[in-house]
């Protein structure tokens, strides 16, 4: 075993240079600033756990704080973030963790806090419970629980990440719970300048085509920061020379090329070929299942058991138990673990300051327990079955035990831990593997007998559970064909109050999916029938708000406005403060739309305070938060809107959810009000980098609401890679659509691709009516941005007198001009009434009209400067600029230097390169000074007359032979004049050559056809 014992000395890196060097590389990137995730993948036993021990080492080396955790076989506890929760347990001060993010607490629950109680014992947060306000109208809450634990470990990595770089370890991610996964692909993107690196494992031959590690890798790869290594295994010559260097020089010539063909390059299978041959001295087994079996056969029969009764625990199993259910003496068993942890069959640990013992390797485990007798297994899980549920019950003790009832078929034992199972991965805030304990209750509930079910929940409460449970998994389809089967047991019992409950939360399943609304209407009705006629109460006030909320979602206001009406009523009634609150929202929603502006903030106020007071209902207080900032958004007061969306962003921080739908909903507000505002660089840091985002609703909303800083200060390839990235996310929200309609239209603009522009402005139209936004704000933006594009379409025709052309830019342009005056004339479908920044974009789709015949109207821009003045800075500079542009036409010099010289300002404030350069290049040309710097100099002209006359209609789109026509020369001397023309310019062809004397000033604007 001496060849064996020498891993720990580096043998098995021999050939993994290029691989460490690629770690070393990202871990150096981590420290330095640039957060990096790196996934190992490799068959079992290539070496992937050697490798990333190596990593840890070189980390520590450089006081780096290295975290790990692993994943166990799902089968074997269903513990929920295991690998976090190992992970968050090695932390220099978890309780001082647990103070700082309560949330931590669920990964943590043994941590004492000064106290001296444990903390998941103590309520250290109140919003750690999901209450029944977690009602969020069209869109499904995510679980509370989850996105307090996602937010929790996030803020640890960050806090850690302050003083010192992390490295976080996550091992045999193929066997990762739903919530790991989750958690996973949550961190992962969205680490932006932490000093973390993050580094996880999986079998790459263990990834069928429907295995559920797949997702997220795609997702995960999409990111820049994240990188693939695969470790492949060792070639024929490094696997000769890792055998050579592992066995000593024991092995013959012959032996060890055969030992290293033999290993097919697989680290492990070649080290357990080498100890089964220097051990035994016979010949090398035939596979390596009969390897791993060899070693443990070589165990005294103690040792063996021992090892055989650890397998059916899992990978690892802990002392106590094995005391139990191996049915020996404490002297005894200590000799026959001494004896498998010296041959290397298990290895000793500590977990808690409890004694563990974990097998060396996965698949040891796997051949030792495939190797077991149908009956041995049944009796051996029966066994740890009987342990479990005598012993204590730890977190995780529920789903073990329900795991080792299943497959010792003690069915009724099973039916009772999975219900439990899934209360504790709900308060885990772990939906996912919540909802397979429940689901596996569900499938034995009929095979358990009626005297052996456990008391306590009805199969009716079991279902309700898995429909939340998958609902807030992401599963809505799922969710509602649970509730629908709720609903029909309940139906069976007569009980109004428990029907109606039910089909409330069947309809609240149904409001989330889309096109669905009327089925949740007539739900949501038949609820309301069951409990109309009862006293007033919790579940009946919560019936009127939901049936409020759908009501609100359909366009029916005044029937909404009774039955949130009557749900503040009965809240009231039966002292349920964050039901009121709930109804208080819908109603402040439904004054705004009728333009009761004071009277609504009164409500949202009211329903903020009350929401506060139930710690149930910290969804309900940020969605007032939010309605309260859109209140003042949408009515143009936007430093109150930026002052209230950052208190309820704080609270979003404070209660763990800044993720949570209204926390997000609170970020992508803030991100456009700061850009209204002109605080650009709050926006784009609230908008986080949109180069880095995965295929979610969540990175692909942030990441287009952010392109309008993006494309306004120039980023224009950027933009043009974000909008190819998120052309197809476009039906998955509406807003992302909305937003990169415009970006889209500006982009094309400032780079003077109008007919393009055009064309897109006509699809992000046709895509708003398609998918119902037709009276969208976004529909008068798009379409003033549309007539925009098409006066310079129509300048460009002009130019070259392509009339057909022209008249098919003019008529674009009038329709995009019905467009916006129509839904200026419907108004928001939010709000039923235009505000501020509607009534400003119609003003400047009046005003870009005036250009679209080839004049310019300065009484329009004027009043579009107006309209704008609310606080919307960079639009006003825009229309600053256009008017400046009107009034040198108008030769009002010292008028136009005022306008270009406030239009100049704001733009080199703000950083927006596109409209500060057309500013100074308008500037330049007229030979005005903007700004603080001088007055133009005189260009210098270097054309002769006869030049200057062929560079003057050639931009008007004259051909060679029309400009000899006109000046009465002959083609050929056209193309000689044309020629020395370019060739002062540095021009290649024509068109760049008239582009290049309009940006140097030495070719006047010419006024375009009418």
């Amino acid at each position: 075993m001496h060849s064996v014992a020498r891993l720990g000395s580096g043998i098995e890196l021999v050939a993994r240079d290029r691989e460490l060097g690629r770690l070393r590389a990202a871990l150096e990137q981590s420290a330095a600033g640039t957060p990096a995730a790196v996934l190992i993948s490799g068959d079992a036993g290539v070496g992937k756990t050697r490798l990333t021990e190596e990593l840890a080492a070189l980390a520590r080396e450089k006081d780096a704080l290295v975290l790990t955790g692993r994943c166990l076989d799902a089968g074997e506890a269903g513990l929920p973030y295991l690998p976090f929760a190992e992970a968050m347990a090695q932390i220099p001060d978890p309780e001082q963790a647990v103070l700082a993010h309560p949330a931590l607490a669920r990964l943590l629950p043994d941590v004492v806090l000064s106290a001296g109680e444990p903390a998941a014992g103590r309520e250290v947060m109140p919003a750690l419970r999901a209450g029944v306000g977690a009602r969020t109208g069209a869109r499904p809450e995510q679980d509370v629980g989850q996105l307090q634990v996602f937010d929790a470990v996030h803020g640890v990595l960050t806090d850690l990440a302050a003083q010192r770089c992390v490295v976080l370890v996550l091992e045999d991610l193929h066997w990762a719970d739903g919530s790991t996964r989750w958690l996973l692909a949550f961190l992962v993107s969205r680490l932006r300048q932490q000093r973390v690196l993050v580094v996880g494992t999986y079998r790459g031959d263990d990834l069928h085509r429907r295995h559920p590690l797949r997702p997220l890798l795609a997702e995960l790869v999409r990111l820049p920061a994240t990188e693939r290594l695969e470790l492949a295994p060792f070639g024929a010559e490094d696997s000769r020379t890792f055998v050579a260097a592992l066995a000593d020089e024991v092995l013959a010539e012959d032996m060890l090329r055969e030992v290293a063909e033999r290993s097919e390059g697989n680290a492990f299978f070649a080290e357990e070929l080498v100890a089964a041959y220097t051990e035994d001295g016979a010949g090398l087994p035939a596979t390596l299942v009969d390897v791993l079996l060899a070693r443990v056969e070589r165990l005294a029969e103690p040792a063996q058991h021992v090892v055989r009764v650890a397998s059916v625990a899992g990978r690892r199993c802990g002392h106590d138990v094995l005391l139990e259910v191996a049915d020996l003496g404490e002297q005894e068993l200590e000799e026959a673990l001494r004896e498998a942890v010296q041959h290397h069959v298990l290895v000793a640990t500590q977990d808690q300051g409890l004694p563990v013992y974990v097998f060396r390797h996965a698949l040891l485990r796997e051949a030792v327990y495939s190797d077991l007798l149908p009956g041995e297994r049944v009796r051996l899980h029966a066994a740890y079955a009987s342990c479990l549920a005598r012993g204590p019950q730890r977190r995780g003790t529920a789903a073990a035990l329900a795991h080792h009832s299943m497959e010792s078929h003690q069915l009724p034992q099973a039916l009772a831990a999975s219900i439990r199972a899934g209360k504790e991965a709900k308060h885990a805030g772990a939906p996912t593997e919540g909802l397979h304990h429940y689901e596996r209750a569900l499938k034995l509930w009929d095979a358990v007998a009626e005297a052996d079910r456990p008391s306590g929940p009805d199969e009716a409460n079991l279902l309700r559970q898995a429909s939340y449970l998958a609902r807030i998994a992401g599963e809505p389809e799922r969710a509602v064909a649970f509730a629908k089967q709720a609903v029909k047991l309940v139906d069976q019992t007569g009980d109004p109050e428990e029907a109606a409950l039910t089909r409330r939360r069947l309809a609240s399943a149904l409001f989330g999916l889309e096109g669905r609304d009327g089925e949740a209407r007539r739900v949501i009705e038949e609820a309301w029938e069951l409990i109309a006629g009862l006293p007033a109460s919790c579940e009946k006030a919560w019936v009127l708000a939901v049936y409020a909320t759908i009501l609100r979602g359909s366009r029916e206001p005044v029937e909404a406005r009774t039955f949130a009406e009557l749900a503040v009523r009965d809240a009231r009634a039966s002292g349920e403060p964050g039901v009121e609150a709930d109804a208080l929202i819908t109603l402040g929603a439904l004054d705004q739309s009728d333009g009761l502006v004071e009277q609504s903030r009164e409500r949202l106020w009211e329903a903020q305070r009350l929401a506060h007071t139930d710690s149930s209902a910290v969804t309900v207080e940020l969605r007032a938060w939010y309605y309260l900032g859109v209140n003042y958004y949408e009515h143009g007061d936007l430093d109150e809107a930026v002052r209230v969306i950052d208190q309820g962003f704080e609270r979003a921080k404070q209660t763990g959810l800044t993720w949570g739908t209204y926390g997000f909903e609170l970020r992508t507000l803030k991100v456009v009000s700061t850009y209204a505002r002109g605080d650009w660089d709050v926006s784009e840091a609230v908008a986080e980098p949109p180069g880095r985002r995965v295929s979610n609703t969540v990175s692909a909303r942030l990441a287009a609401v952010g392109s309008h800083v993006m494309v306004s200060r120039g980023r224009l390839a950027e933009v043009a890679r974000l909008a190819e990235e998120l052309r197809g996310d476009w039906n998955r929200d509406f807003q992302i659509g909305a937003s990169m309609g415009a970006a889209g239209a500006q982009l094309a603009f400032w780079q003077g691709r109008f007919a393009d522009g055009v064309r897109h402005v006509r699809d992000a139209v046709e895509w708003a009516e398609r998918v119902g936004g037709k009276w969208a704000l976004s529909n008068i933006r798009t379409g003033a941005l549309g007539v925009a594009l098409c006066a310079e379409l129509a300048a460009q025709a002009a130019r070259r007198q392509a009339e057909d052309e022209r008249l098919a830019a003019v008529e674009e342009g009038e329709r995009l001009l019905a467009l916006a005056r129509d839904t200026a004339r419907f108004g928001r479908p939010s709000t039923g009434v235009l505000g501020p920044e509607g009534r400003a974009w119609v003003a400047r789709a009046e005003a870009e009209h005036s250009r679209l015949h080839g004049g310019s109207d300065a009484e329009l821009w004027r009043a579009a400067i107006a309209a704008f003045g609310y606080g919307a800075v960079y639009e006003q500079a825009v229309c600053r600029w256009r008017l400046g542009e009107v009034l040198l036409r108008a030769d009002e010099r010292s008028a136009a230097a005022e306008e270009l010289g406030q239009a100049e300002e704001v733009a080199a404030r703000l950083g927006a390169r596109p409209l500060l350069e057309a500013v100074r290049r308008l500037a330049r040309r007229a030979r005005l000074a903007v700004g603080d710097g001088p007055a133009p100099r005189e260009p210098l002209d270097p054309f002769t007359p006869r030049e200057r006359s062929v560079l003057r209609l050639v931009a008007l789109g004259r051909t060679n032979r029309q400009v000899g026509e006109e000046l009465f020369i002959s083609e050929k001397t056209v193309s000689v004049h044309l020629s020395r023309i370019m060739a002062k310019l540095g021009a290649s062809r024509r068109t760049e050559a008239v582009a290049l004397a309009y940006d140097r000033g030495l070719l006047d604007d010419p006024t375009p056809a009418p």
